[in-house]
């Protein structure tokens, strides 16, 4: 027996009926979002430091607050972004009326990790109601005490007609994603990532992929060493390193590294104290199957810093590890753990040779104190997102939009760049059912003349219109 059929066919029976489109049903979801956060903002902390051991702090700033902003933004601009946008004419569309309607897909598909539960849950969220959808909200089974919010509490205040979450592990998603969907939107590894995007292509059906892959962070022998390390260590150790965007190994000079190692250990015991155990600031690796697998990472290289570490607390504190080689586990496996590396490379102006084969990271972060150095990284790399002298501040601008590039995913949002991966841009231009004596310039039998009228019709400085 098929345990979404009847779900997955309710929310098709919503869409086809139209009640998603109007602006007025779309700001009320967005509205009943928000209400969510604000009710339940103690149930999430407590949730969000059952999972992983989050401080008020880390809860506010990056999963309750920014998503509350994104929904703020979306009430704001709501009809701004619905509005259908003109587009320029050839002199043989003068006449008529040219624009791109945004629509909604349809029905789609929202799998969420664990590593954000509220945040990389909600944003996507806000995107795909203010787009117009109807909604299947698959959470993550690993941060179970968020999962357990979102199953419970969100669909109270949504139209439970056109919104629905869905549980389960590996086993139940490969069922869900069995289905029709008219989008998926998928946070999570590149492994799982290729079996979310070859279920899709079964139906066709468009999807996002925001993925993980590794962050070099480049360090500059023109730069002051404690301000690099108190950046580094911040973002490196915020969530205990399980984020997507993290740096989560330095490139750098042997003689830069020399300076770098004590203003690590000094930016250390600053923001976590002589035992970062006892820190409230210091989170917790998510479950012990994921402890177990960063222990394997513990061997490699050389322990510059920390080194301690407790199975039962799921506990590792935060180290820096040196001496290693650049095909080591550490340096390939997923970011998410609190163990950054350095790897020594030369001295000189051009970075962007030892970068070449960290291209299509999810970020990249260059420290210099040379603007040059940074703009010539930025031109020489590829990667999802830049942030020069600073870590992941990028992903904090609703104006600019995040995703990955090449294995580190596909396609983007925050702000309006979320209506729009939700939304189907939608081809539009409404002709006059007269003017026959002019349109006839186009139909055989053709001649020189008509061709160079019609040719000259056609021309446009910004676009080239190929059908008449």
């Amino acid at each position: 027996m098929d345990p979404f059929a009847d779900t997955l066919q309710r929310l098709r029976e919503t869409f086809s009926s139209g009640r998603t489109r109007p602006a007025e049903f779309r700001a009320t979801q967005l509205k009943g979002l928000g209400r969510f956060l604000q009710e339940n903002k103690q149930l999430l902390q407590e949730a969000l430091a059952q999972d992983l051991h989050k401080s008020t702090f880390e809860s506010q700033v990056s999963e309750i607050s920014i998503s509350q902003s994104e929904i703020n933004l979306a009430l704001r601009n709501l009809r701004a972004w619905m509005k259908d946008e003109k587009v320029s004419k050839n002199l043989a569309t003068q006449l008529d009326s040219a624009f791109i309607r945004k629509e909604p897909f349809g029905l789609v598909l929202i799998i969420a990790p664990w590593n954000y539960p509220v945040n990389l849950t909600l944003m996507p969220l806000v995107g795909a109601l203010a787009a117009g959808n109807c909604v299947v909200l698959k959470p993550s089974e690993i941060s179970k005490s968020t999962e357990k919010v979102l199953a419970e509490v969100l669909p109270r205040y949504l139209d439970q007609s056109c919104f629905a979450v869905v549980l389960g592990g590996p086993e139940e998603t490969g069922q869900l994603l069995e289905h029709k969907f008219d989008h998926i939107f998928f946070t999570g590894s590149p492994r799982v990532g290729k079996i979310v995007m070859t279920a899709a292509a079964k139906h066709l059906t468009p999807v996002t992929l925001e993925l993980g892959g590794k962050n070099p962070c480049y360090v500059d022998d023109n730069c002051d060493p404690q301000t690099v390390a108190n950046r580094v260590a911040w973002f490196r150790y915020f969530n205990t390193g399980q984020t997507c965007v993290a740096p989560d190994y330095i490139l750098c000079s042997p003689e830069t590294q020399a300076r770098l190692l004590p203003a690590l250990q000094s930016a250390i015991t600053r923001f976590y104290g002589d035992d970062p155990r006892a820190s409230p600031d210091l989170g917790r690796i998510i479950n012990h199957k994921h402890f177990q697998r960063l222990r394997g990472l513990l061997s490699c290289g050389r322990v510059a810093i920390g080194g301690q570490s407790d199975d039962s607390d799921r506990y590792i504190v935060p180290r820096i590890i040196l001496d290693l080689q650049e095909r080591e586990q550490v340096t390939q496996s997923s970011p998410y753990n609190p163990i950054p590396g350095v790897l020594e490379v030369g001295g000189g102006n051009h970075p962007a040779e030892w970068l070449s084969s960290f291209s299509n990271c999810p970020a990249l972060f260059p420290g210099s104190n040379c603007h040059q150095v940074v703009k010539r990284v930025l031109a020489q790399t590829s990667s999802g997102g830049f942030c020069g002298n600073d870590g992941f501040m990028h992903m904090t601008l609703s104006s600019l939009p995040f995703g990955g590039v090449g294995a580190s995913g596909m396609g983007n949002y925050h702000g309006k760049f979320s209506f729009d991966t939700f939304s189907h841009h939608r081809t539009c231009l409404l002709r006059s059912p007269g003017l026959e004596k002019i349109y006839a310039i186009r139909y055989p039998p053709h001649s020189p003349r008509n061709l160079r009228v019609l040719l000259t019709a056609m021309e446009t400085r910004s676009c080239s219109c190929t059908l008449l």
